[in-house]
């Protein structure tokens, strides 16, 4: 009787109740979203001891990164690659606890639709030409697409002047390098993309990967899981937590009081939100109490995020080159009789981390498209496009499973990353008023942002929001 008077006077201790609604221990800081952002800041804090509470909406740690046995190892529903090794969090974490990383590289071939190959070498060296002319200042901003144009056709008039004078081939290489540019900056068409984009490469490899240990392994260091961990003795976190309100108080000393879908509500000193730029845009009329202010509002519907898709197959064993990528040169009479997303999908390529998988890249509406249609529709579709392209050079076998992303879909992401576009040259503090802190009247920061759209340079990747967790867990410890 003594142990359960004891137990039940421990459970007083840690809960009360507000109307009606059951009322958690008070945390020093509250992480919304467990994410590259939520789990470089929760961790970060953790780590100095602070008590930190991590509310995840999801099943799973990982936010936009999500690891998945599959085939005869893993593969990535989301974010794929380090892009760039020198001054990279997420590099440096992996090589300091010894978890080695390797650079993916790819053997390109072209095939056209008619089944026979088409030229690699042009190919590779167009779409480094267009690739490295993103890189290049472009003075005034530009639709992105545009530009490029700009400076590939004089360049294929000197070198490929027959190829510039197919009206054809320029048709679908410049949609093929089209879907390319979109990949790399998660736009939903080139021209939606700004020619002066604020990003900055990191130096090194854009595509070391995790291989067979996969980029949830970040995740198991940041949060001291990995190998079975024990995890950060002041860190509690709670998976399948949907927050829907953030009550913070910009007028009075009192908590920032978090309430979730299934009624629970937390109280803290101060909450950073990491949640994606798409789930802003969706909820942030809701989401807090008060209201973010005017300039936070106009930065979440400036900035734009893009989704870009992926579809998976897996086959019995590998029937394809260890470093296959294949691009799909369609030729305009085969166009005519295959879906349109068909006709959208441009390539496929192998996987590191699964060596009997393949990779197909969608982009901007036709990925949202893909997400709606039933799994095995999509396998068989997308087979038949392979098969077109490849039947007569290899014997394609029928494949033992299929995974697509759901980016767009997914209530707790609506999209993929986030991009510069032309109307950021009209407001070149968007991301710093998305990342600027909500503070009550002494000035105390109440209410956090984090995440890779609120990274003025490194948006778009896995490390810059890594970066935007760090730092707004150094602005509270500081």
């Amino acid at each position: 009787m003594m142990e359960k008077r004891f137990v039940l006077f421990l459970s007083l201790l840690t809960l009360h109740h507000v109307n009606g609604l059951v009322v958690n221990q008070k945390y020093d800081t509250i992480v919304v979203g467990l994410g590259s952002a939520g789990a470089t800041a929760a961790s970060t804090l953790a780590k100095s001891g602070k008590r930190v509470l991590a509310l995840e909406a999801e099943d799973r740690v990982g936010g936009r990164v999500h690891t998945v046995e599959f085939g005869d190892g893993v593969v990535e529903l989301g974010a794929e690659w380090i892009h760039g090794i020198e001054k990279s969090r997420v590099y440096e974490t992996a090589v300091n606890n010894n978890i080695t990383i390797q650079r993916q590289e790819f053997d390109v071939r072209v095939f056209r639709s008619d089944g026979f190959l088409g030229n690699a070498e042009v190919f590779n060296d167009l779409i480094t030409f267009c690739l490295d002319a993103m890189d290049e200042p472009s003075g005034e901003a530009e639709p992105l697409g545009k530009y490029i144009s700009k400076k590939l056709l004089p360049y294929m008039e000197k070198k490929y002047p027959e190829l510039r004078n197919d009206q054809d081939f320029m048709e679908e290489f410049l949609d093929i390098v089209n879907k390319v540019v979109d990949r790399h900056e998660g736009s939903n068409d080139w021209n939606d993309a700004t020619s002066n984009s604020n990003y900055e490469l990191l130096g090194g490899s854009q595509e070391m990967s995790w291989h067979r240990h996969g980029y949830k392994t970040f995740f198991e260091l940041l949060l001291n899981t990995y190998k079975n961990g024990p995890g950060w003795p002041t860190l509690d976190i709670k998976l399948n937590k949907e927050v829907k309100l953030i009550k913070w108080p910009r007028d009075s000393p009192g908590n920032v009081e978090v309430s979730c879908v299934d009624g629970s509500v937390f109280t803290a000193d101060n909450v950073i939100v990491t949640v994606s730029l798409g789930v802003l845009k969706e909820r942030h009329q809701t989401l807090f109490s008060p209201a973010l202010p005017n300039e936070k509002v106009t930065a979440i519907e400036t900035i734009p995020i893009g989704v870009v898709g992926k579809i998976i197959l897996s086959f019995a064993e590998r029937w394809w080159p260890e470093k296959a990528a294949y691009i799909f040169q369609w030729l305009k009479p085969d166009k005519e009789k295959f879906d349109k997303w068909q006709v959208e999908l441009k390539d496929i390529s192998a996987i590191k981390g699964s060596d009997n998988t393949l990779k197909i890249w969608t982009i901007g509406d036709w990925t949202k498209l893909v997400e709606t249609l039933p799994e095995d529709v999509v396998k068989a579709k997308s087979m038949e496009v392979v098969r077109m392209f490849m039947g007569k050079n290899m014997s394609i076998p029928e494949p033992t499973g299929v995974l697509r992303s759901t980016w767009f879909s997914n209530p707790f992401t609506r999209g993929c990353y986030s991009y510069d576009n032309l109307l950021m040259a009209e407001h070149p503090s968007a991301r710093a008023d998305l990342g600027a802190p909500l503070t009550d009247s002494k000035g105390v920061p109440r209410v956090l942002f984090a995440g890779e759209a609120t990274d003025l340079t490194h948006f778009s990747t896995v490390h810059g929001a890594s970066d935007s967790g760090y730092r707004e867990a150094m602005r509270l410890l500081s």
